[in-house]
């Protein structure tokens, strides 16, 4: 492994203190040794208001913690890929949602890093073969979806790379991105569902239930769901808050936001009557709590809908957990709780529901999305197409049919069999 020298060159780092919704914020900034400017933000956890003494002394201590970091890099002439690829994603950290930046960290810390490391690879003297290799090891025991989030981190990456004049061009023109596999998903018949409404009446999971598999919610949508994005008069569900889990520097943080995943998920769907209902019933069993329990209930969570008799929010680890282990308790074929989205998207398709719509009520970025995942169970289409084929009418087949049809029913004599048989 090659290892890069190191300089004496004193790198400063700058730094000042921000308001972000009532809290400060410490953004750093700074120019390392390749002319390179980098950001990083920070959040103290301190109010504004009458902590500006203490946000300073912790602005300090970060800008002394970054310098070092920063001294200690490097010349670009002898970074380590897995070196450039960490800092790259302190520069990126302060740009996206929380949740992104924790699943880079993981494809990064994981697999990326630790591989370009093992092998000594140099940001300046990466190949398109050595990504290539490195792809063909993960595929032994990865799916190729996962190697497709790997390379979209490189790739965006090393384009940071070029923009930053680190590297002259990408080689990720060259790279190989390996075939997906097709999709397919496990779905709940129309009966099923049923019967898995009726078996988790009154539990815990039902109102998660209903809303994945009548709604098509994801998790995070689910759990974040909040009185306030009902609206009783207008009988509708305004999809706009979401509350998920993160892994972030190792740690699995709960992230609340006021966004969803994309902006077509941001979406409003009717209040059916029959889960209009239900909610009034929520809505009242919470009041009830609420009272009971008195200051110890939890008022701030007590906006959202899926909660304890505490007012607990439920976490969204719950849905992911349970849901598995009551289907096979109840007699269920074992499914995961995403499952009930796409029992939500297949449900739509046999009533006749347009992939179009479909992707209205499922809040898909892009249309190819719905059509790649769900096209295949478009059975209207393909029954259209078979009937247009005529000519088969014309044919021995037909006419074989027609006797078929004919011949009566009677029960088999065979002494093998004591359960009558169709005549043949």
């Amino acid at each position: 492994m090659r290892t890069g020298h190191l300089q004496n060159k004193t790198i400063k780092v700058a730094g000042h203190l921000e308001d972000r919704r009532g809290y400060y914020h410490i953004a750093l900034n700074w120019v390392d040794r390749s002319g390179n400017r980098g950001r990083k933000s920070i959040s103290t956890g301190f109010p504004v208001k009458g902590n500006k003494k203490r946000a300073e002394e912790m602005m300090r201590q970060a800008k002394r913690v970054q310098q070092e970091i920063v001294s200690a890099m490097p010349e670009v002439t002898e970074l380590l890929f897995a070196d450039f690829m960490e800092q790259w994603l302190e520069v990126i950290k302060p740009d996206i949602k929380l949740t992104t930046y924790g699943g880079y960290c993981m494809n990064v810390r994981s697999a990326i890093g630790p591989y370009f490391r093992e092998h000594g690879i140099l940001l300046r003297e990466l190949t398109a073969d050595d990504i290539n290799d490195f792809y063909a090891e993960q595929l032994e025991t990865v799916k190729a979806t996962t190697v497709h989030k790997y390379h979209a981190n490189i790739s965006k990456a090393l384009k940071y790379a070029v923009k930053k004049g680190m590297i002259p061009y990408s080689v990720m023109d060259k790279v190989d991105r390996p075939k997906p596999e097709r999709f397919v998903g496990k779905f709940l018949k129309q009966s099923e569902t049923i019967e898995l409404f009726e078996a988790v009446k009154g539990h815990k999971l039902e109102l998660g239930v209903i809303l994945g598999a009548f709604y098509g919610l994801r998790r995070a949508e689910i759990i974040g769901l909040r009185w306030e994005s009902i609206d009783f008069e207008a009988n509708s569900i305004t999809i706009e808050h979401t509350v998920t889990v993160a892994n972030v520097d190792g740690k699995r943080v709960l992230v609340v936001d006021d966004t969803t995943k994309s902006k077509a998920s941001f979406r409003t769907l009717p209040l059916v009557p029959e889960f209009r209902a239900k909610l009034l019933a929520v809505k009242e069993e919470q009041e009830h709590y609420r009272k009971l329990c008195g200051n110890s209930y939890n008022r701030v969570e007590g906006k959202y809908i899926y909660t304890d008799q505490l007012g607990n929010r439920v976490r969204p680890d719950y849905l992911s957990s349970a849901f598995p282990k009551f289907m096979e308790e109840n007699g269920f074929r074992r499914l995961r709780f995403h499952d009930l989205r796409h029992s939500c998207a297949s449900l739509l398709l046999a009533n006749g529901v347009p992939l179009k719509q479909i992707q209205e009520w499922l809040g898909h970025s892009d249309f190819a999305i719905t059509a790649n995942t769900y096209a295949h169970l478009e059975f209207d289409s393909k029954l259209k197409s078979a009937q247009a084929m005529t000519w088969i009418e014309k044919t021995s087949l037909a006419q074989a049919d027609e006797v078929e049809t004919e011949r009566p029913i009677t029960p088999s004599t065979n002494k093998e069999n004591s359960q009558p048989m169709l005549a043949t």
